[in-house]
């Protein structure tokens, strides 16, 4: 055990509301032939707020973090007042990561408004440890976690499973087409990275859950395949060509044996969009029954109804134990 590394959590953060993102924003998408939901519609780049909640889930349930380094285009989420009132005894630094310093020498793909360009180029944050957990800001630790919940010794815990891929890939050719072309969802991009390695039988599903890593998995494959690592980047909005790094990591660990898979689901998942109204109630009592779950996801709540906004924000900050000062315009 004696050369087991640290873990770091990396964090991919956009405030969509900030005016000048938008007017960065504006002339690409002018460029594009039309707007959808899945590839760039405002939805993937609205902020409420919760990169607060999902740091403040690492500091309360996972204090063994070495450091935390949020991934930003020329934005800061000010956490310091926050973390002072309500972490006032923290340790763990939190590091800026600008887009310049994660594409330092792929300039010319700037600006990028797409997390599956981001994410392939996370690699190449300066002073990551190997073992390293990405989050998206809509993650969040709902329970003390420990280390081995991510890693053993050094290799990471996949949450996730096989499935028949020739089946989804059928499923996806009989998808209706939307504005045009077929949606592009999560589980696509997870096909596409089979089809990267040559799989042609199964592929490993993710779930939207905090992902362990290894980061000289990921250097290495990119390294030796740079054209896929350029093409991955170059999109401004996601593209339907493009792969999931995370997904292609895993597949590529576990054939290496630098993997173990984790079927159990921990994962507490809410999309609170056209939802009956017993929905947040039933899916809160399932976490208070089921004492497995230490992760949580909450997609899209930038398009709740105010309602259930304040019941989902008011369960976070009892789960996590925190206050707003009056000045931070937080849900």
């Amino acid at each position: 055990m004696g050369n087991v590394k640290p873990i770091d959590v990396v964090i991919s953060w956009v405030d969509g509301n900030d005016p000048t993102q938008k007017m960065k924003m504006q002339p690409y998408l002018n460029k594009l032939d039309f707007i959808s939901e899945d590839l760039s519609g405002p939805t993937r780049f609205r902020s409420e707020g919760e990169i607060f909640y999902c740091v403040a889930s690492v500091l309360r349930f996972a204090p063994f973090v070495r450091k935390i380094f949020i991934i930003t285009d020329q934005q800061n989420p000010n956490l310091d007042d926050f973390i002072q009132t309500n972490f006032p005894a923290n340790t763990i630094p939190l590091v800026i990561v600008d887009h310049t310093v994660l594409f330092k020498g792929y300039e010319n793909y700037l600006p990028v408004f797409n997390s599956l360009s981001i994410e392939t180029s996370i690699f190449r944050i300066p002073d990551l440890s190997e073992r390293f957990v990405y989050f998206n800001d809509d993650f969040f630790l709902v329970r003390p976690i420990k280390e081995t919940d991510w890693f053993i010794d050094n290799q990471a815990v996949g949450y996730g499973y096989w499935r028949n891929l020739p089946m989804d890939r059928l499923l996806w050719y009989l998808k209706p087409k939307k504005n045009g072309h077929k949606p592009f969802g999560f589980k696509d991009s997870m096909i596409n990275a089979a089809k990267e390695l040559g799989l042609k039988n199964s592929y490993f599903h993710i779930d939207h859950t905090p992902l362990a890593m290894n980061k000289s998995i990921l250097e290495k494959y990119f390294i030796e395949n740079p054209q896929k690592f350029i093409a991955n980047i170059s999109h401004k909005f996601r593209n339907e060509t493009q792969f999931n790094p995370q997904a292609l990591f895993y597949m590529l660990a576990l054939k290496s044996g630098e993997c173990v898979s984790e079927p159990k689901n921990k994962l507490l998942y809410l999309k609170p969009v056209n939802r009956e109204n017993s929905y947040i109630g039933r899916k809160l009592r399932s976490f208070e029954n089921n004492s497995d779950i230490i992760f949580c996801c909450i997609g899209s709540i930038d398009l709740a109804i105010k309602e259930d906004k304040e019941k989902l924000f008011s369960w976070l900050k009892s789960i996590l134990n925190v206050k707003f000062n009056e000045f931070e315009s937080i849900s």
